[in-house]
């Protein structure tokens, strides 16, 4: 199989953690750092406010990743190889987390990937890299 010769254009999304999702993802991670749910505790660390769990930006990347490809390569499907990611800053909740993804090389049926997450004033908080294999066929 060959790649498709064009490359798909930058794709974000945006993301917003509340409360509950910070608890949900506590209980799915097994993550129960109070930074992520204990308001007074994250004041008493200099914090303003609860923080986004690192993972679960991760997650939301790879999400992004996934549904994009789902979309860009009719007849084909992506299977993510690598997701490689750098915290880089804190997000918060209630607050948008943009995610971000571009394509930086395509080689045959390998593709890299930019990824980020940024604050809603723009800092990149994440930053990292994604590789799909593109295959043939059903998922």
């Amino acid at each position: 199989m060959s790649a498709p010769d064009r490359a798909p254009e930058e794709i974000t999304r945006v993301e917003t953690a509340s409360l509950r999702t910070l608890v949900q993802y506590a209980g799915a991670s097994g993550d129960f750092y109070e930074m992520h749910y204990d308001l007074p505790f994250a004041h008493e660390r200099g914090h303003r406010e609860l923080a986004v769990h690192g993972l679960l930006k991760t997650a939301w990347l790879g999400r992004l990743v996934e549904e994009w490809f789902a979309g860009q390569f009719p007849g084909n499907h992506g299977r993510i190889t690598v997701l490689d990611v750098s915290y880089r800053g804190m997000d918060f909740r209630d607050e948008p987390v943009t995610c971000g993804g571009r394509v930086t090389e395509q080689d045959g049926d390998r593709v890299t990937i930019e990824v980020w997450t940024a604050s809603a004033d723009g800092t990149r908080t994440t930053i990292g890299t994604a590789e799909v294999a593109l295959t043939e066929g059903p998922a």
